[in-house]
């Protein structure tokens, strides 16, 4: 089946669409497409192809028609429209006493609804808000509640590394990350060395992780006896980038501290020594 790739926002999810074989289609091109809700204003993420038919969720939705000026003019009026209903929206929770924190909202392509995402620590009673925003606005008004990562990737930042937050350009969807990543990879386990601007875990921890695991399982524990060319020492570290183990040796009553290529080195793996198999990157 003929597919065609569509991303809603920028870095963010790429779902299948039907492409009118009668137009020929750029990346990065704006089209309005037609979704389960409304018609909607899009971009195109990558050109036709053939997938499989089990890839693809049925019935397949259509791209309606590459983006006019006119379409274009619609965006622009949804986006002006925004920090007045942003301003209203925080004085109607300020007036309701709600205890929630406005985040971002956007129009619907057609301007007929807005939507609201908000945070809160717990649930928040807002149907009396949403009746009071609807008489002001006169569309549809739909609330979302979110949590402190989707806050991130709605508001962008920079992250500690320079570039952009990766929720924000680069990661249609969030993905699992733990603390067992940061120390299979040999990071500080220091919160403030390892959290992005949410506050939580960074989500690049799990971009290497299958590497480094594998690596981890052929690499010596930190503080392990290890036979090296030059005589027996413990583990101060490992370098799992370049394969090398610094080793702490006692040589004429002096401690000496030398790396080695994870080849050159002899440790105890269960109950015998082995030579470890020199990992693969």
């Amino acid at each position: 089946m003929k597919v065609i790739g569509i991303q809603f926002k920028e870095g963010g999810k790429v779902y299948y669409f039907a492409p009118n074989e009668h137009e020929t289609y750029q990346e990065g091109m704006q089209v309005v497409v037609e979704t389960s809700k409304s018609t909607e204003f899009a971009y195109v993420a990558f050109l036709p192809k053939e997938v499989e038919d089990a890839e693809v969720v049925q019935p397949l939705k259509p791209i309606l028609r590459i983006a006019t000026e006119k379409d274009r003019e619609q965006v622009r009026r949804n986006i002006e429209r925004k920090p007045q209903a942003m301003k209203i929206a925080q004085e109607k929770i300020a007036k309701h006493n709600l205890d929630m924190k406005l985040i971002d909202c956007e129009f619907s392509f057609d301007g007929n609804k807005v939507i609201f995402y908000f945070a809160a620590e717990g649930r928040v009673d807002f149907r009396e808000l949403v009746k009071d925003l609807a008489g002001t606005f006169h569309i549809r008004i739909e609330l979302r509640q979110i949590g402190i990562r989707d806050e991130t990737r709605l508001l962008g930042g920079i992250a500690p590394c320079g570039r952009e937050c990766c929720c924000a350009g680069a990661m249609p969807e969030f993905k699992k990350v733990s603390i067992k990543m940061a120390k299979v990879q040999g990071l500080s386990l220091n919160p403030g060395k390892i959290s992005g601007l949410c506050g939580r875990l960074m989500c690049c921890l799990s971009y290497e992780n299958d590497y480094y695991s594998e690596v981890y399982k052929k690499m010596p524990k930190i503080g392990a006896e290890v036979s090296t060319p030059e005589g027996k020492g413990n583990v101060v570290s490992n370098n799992m980038l370049k394969m090398v183990v610094r080793v702490k040796i006692e040589k004429d009553g002096s401690l000496v501290y030398k790396d080695f290529p994870l080849e050159k080195i002899r440790f105890k793996a269960g109950k015998k020594e082995e030579k470890p198999e020199k990992a693969e990157k």
